[in-house]
């Protein structure tokens, strides 16, 4: 059994005194990927918020490593090696694939010698970055900034990388791409929680699968056990 790196039990967040999220939880282990599905306005993107410290912890527990996470702010649980890549494809598009990876190293506190070295793994996880590397980032494609994106916040050497929806606003030719290559990321040892609305694709790479309908966890197990019913059922019929 792989190593636990992030586990949500119970969870209950929101904004103000709107409580959006009633009842999840869910568990992210190292090398492995955990996959978060649900239909829009489920409370998946305000769960991600409540594990990076952007929105209140109202009750249950979020624990990383072992350690409650509720106390943190933000930028701690950065440093403590959580990244983060909203959806939207959040890039500075004025600035240089480059220049956008060296910012997204900027938290590693390093020389210039060492970042480049990681600048230069990141092109190797996605070449066509490096054979771009002195463009704007607003002249590639959407799926090319995506991976700019997931590039950036691989800068900041995270153990655990959390992805709100990458896949949004792609075709389903650059989607299966994208996927191949968060699916390649575990053999680097990081732990992945992917939030989707493609739910063949990312179920397809996945290891753990959560299903929220309402704000609560209706489905959650190995995706190897899940099937096309029980994912219908959670979406459908599930209470």
């Amino acid at each position: 059994m792989s190593d636990v790196l992030l586990e949500l039990s119970g969870v209950q967040t929101g904004y103000g005194d709107l409580k959006v999220v009633r009842d999840v939880s869910l568990t992210v282990r190292a090398g492995e990927i955990t996959v978060l599905l649900g239909r829009n306005g489920a409370g998946k993107t305000t769960t991600l918020r409540a594990i990076t410290g952007l929105n209140r912890l109202f009750g249950g527990s979020i624990s990383y490593l072992g350690e409650p996470l509720s106390s943190d702010a933000p930028h701690k649980r950065v440093a403590k090696g959580i990244s983060y890549v909203q959806e939207g494809k959040k890039i500075f598009r004025e600035l240089t694939i480059e220049q956008n990876l060296l910012l997204g190293g900027f938290s590693q506190k390093k020389g210039k010698r060492a970042l480049a070295a990681s600048v230069e793994e990141i092109y190797q996880l996605f070449p066509i970055l490096g054979s771009k590397r002195a463009l704007h980032a607003a002249s590639m494609s959407g799926g090319q900034q995506q991976m700019l994106a997931i590039g950036q916040a691989l800068m900041a050497k995270p153990t655990l990388l959390i992805l709100d929806e990458p896949s949004q606003g792609l075709a389903p030719v650059v989607v299966k791409e994208v996927m191949e290559r968060v699916h390649d990321l575990k053999d680097t040892g990081i732990g992945i929680l992917l939030v989707e609305q493609a739910v063949q694709d990312s179920v397809a790479i996945a290891d753990e699968v959560s299903v929220v309908e309402m704000g609560k966890t209706v489905l959650a197990g190995p995706a190897s056990k899940i099937t096309a019913e029980d994912l219908q059922k959670a979406y459908f019929g599930a209470g």
